[in-house]
């Protein structure tokens, strides 16, 4: 039986023609702002499929800046994102090009930082407004930005899943879907840990300090009023 959220029953509250072309557009974007964090000087979009073809002229571009932005897809702002992005010196680019076997409502974000990394982070809009990123710096992950989501980067080793889970446990943050993504036995590792709650910065201090841990990230759920 499949399990419906509440995309699937009411659909998004949104600005713009599309619930795929601008909300979940608006959606990815606003998730890898988030993933990427501060300091976001320049943004390459890469834009798969119906994407490509159709982003001008449903708003999809305007979505994207806005997402990147901070903006949600029933902020009124987004109409004049360009503006926007413009006065806090934001370059953005849309490029179109072939992702390959993939969604096609796809979007790949190139992200320039001011201390100079590049970060890229792909996801597509599959439908009523809901995303699904699938990529971050060449690691496969799988987030749908519908639950409190720590992403963290490790030494692929022994133990460490239990290390994290019971720090997550002394805290009372109780897990409802955990999943471990790695390239190469023994190299980096990923972990999606979708919880109940929020964890906070004491968690994610408790987790840095494990030692051999890359980067510990929370994205917040993206719902309309938060």
């Amino acid at each position: 039986m499949k399990n419906y959220g509440v995309f699937d029953i009411l659909g998004p509250v949104m600005i713009g023609p599309s619930s795929s072309h601008t909300a979940g557009a608006a959606r990815l974007a606003k998730m890898a702002s988030t993933i990427s964090g501060e300091g976001i000087v320049k943004v390459e979009f890469i834009l798969h499929g119906s994407f490509a073809k159709t982003y001008r002229g449903h708003g999809t571009d305007r979505a994207l800046v806005a997402g990147i932005l901070g903006m949600d897809p029933w902020d009124i702002r987004i109409r004049n994102s360009f503006s926007h992005a413009e006065d806090q010196k934001l370059e953005y680019y849309f490029i179109e090009g072939d992702l390959g076997d993939v969604h096609p409502n796809t979007i790949k974000f190139r992200i320039f930082k001011e201390s100079g990394r590049i970060v890229e982070i792909s996801g597509s809009s599959i439908g009523g407004g809901s995303i699904r990123i699938y990529e971050v710096d060449g690691q496969p992950v799988e987030l749908n930005g519908e639950y409190p989501t720590l992403i963290i980067s490790y030494k692929d080793q022994p133990g460490m899943l239990s290390k994290i889970s019971t720090i997550l446990y002394e805290n009372e943050i109780n897990i409802a879907f955990l999943k471990v993504f790695r390239n190469i036995r023994g190299e980096q590792a990923v972990m999606v840990c979708e919880t109940d709650s929020s964890s906070g910065r004491n968690v994610r201090l408790a987790i840095r300090a494990l030692g051999d841990i890359y980067s510990v990230k929370e994205i917040k759920p993206l719902k309309e009023g938060e």
